[in-house]
């Protein structure tokens, strides 16, 4: 028994401390986010997905236990299914949607940004058929207004799940989303990179996760 005790207590002393980091964060979003840390929020757009032009920045701060999974939800304004802005006036339209992030450790180190190595599985997408953007009387589900839409997997942003089915996010340029208000407030990493579903103005609702080690 006394050896067991021994051996158990020499195991103990040589395990790797699992403690929580803290991690600072920044964020830009067309039009809303919110960030998960393995499947706890620890930040939402302040500004309201409902606000016209809603494009600003949000840097905040978390504690985290690596490896742990970013999970982020990226939505583009739509008034309905059509996934159009401005329904009835002159300036109906589809959106566009784009985000960008990074994350640095307590010592100022680069822990994530947004880049290529990122899955995002699209929920909803519309419209379908773009010209339904020229509609005359867009109705969600009708001729050229149809639409895709899902609900969120379960536990997709978690560490079990499996996402090897996930697309890599699309990286669009500067000129391609055109970011503003709040954008220029943030000094961004040379390889942080504006990410989004495969199309900026059918991809409304994004699933984007990435794993950090």
């Amino acid at each position: 028994m006394k050896s067991i005790l021994t051996t158990l207590a020499l195991l103990a002393s040589s395990a790797v401390p699992i403690y929580a980091e803290p991690f600072s964060a920044d964020v830009w979003a067309d039009n809303w986010f919110e960030m998960r840390i393995d499947g706890t929020q620890v930040a939402q757009d302040s500004v309201p997905i409902t606000t016209e032009r809603s494009f600003n920045a949000e840097s905040f701060t978390f504690e985290a236990t690596r490896p742990f999974v970013v999970g982020l939800v990226a939505k583009d304004f739509k008034e309905n299914d059509t996934g159009l802005e401005y329904i009835g006036s002159r300036r109906q339209q589809m959106g566009d949607g784009g985000v960008i992030l990074q994350i640095r450790d307590q010592a100022g180190a680069l822990a994530a940004v947004s880049n290529a190595g990122w899955q995002c599985l699209v929920i909803h997408s519309a419209p379908l058929d773009k010209s339904c953007e020229g509609s005359s009387n867009p109705v969600a589900g009708e001729g050229a207004c149809t639409f895709e839409a899902s609900e969120e997997p379960d536990g997709w942003d978690q560490a079990g799940f499996d996402a090897s089915d996930w697309p890599q996010a699309a990286v669009y340029s500067e000129r391609d989303v055109g970011p503003k208000d709040g954008y220029d407030d943030i000094t961004w990493a040379h390889n942080a990179e504006l990410i989004w579903g495969p199309d900026l103005e059918q991809s409304n609702t994004v699933l984007c996760r990435l794993m950090v080690e």
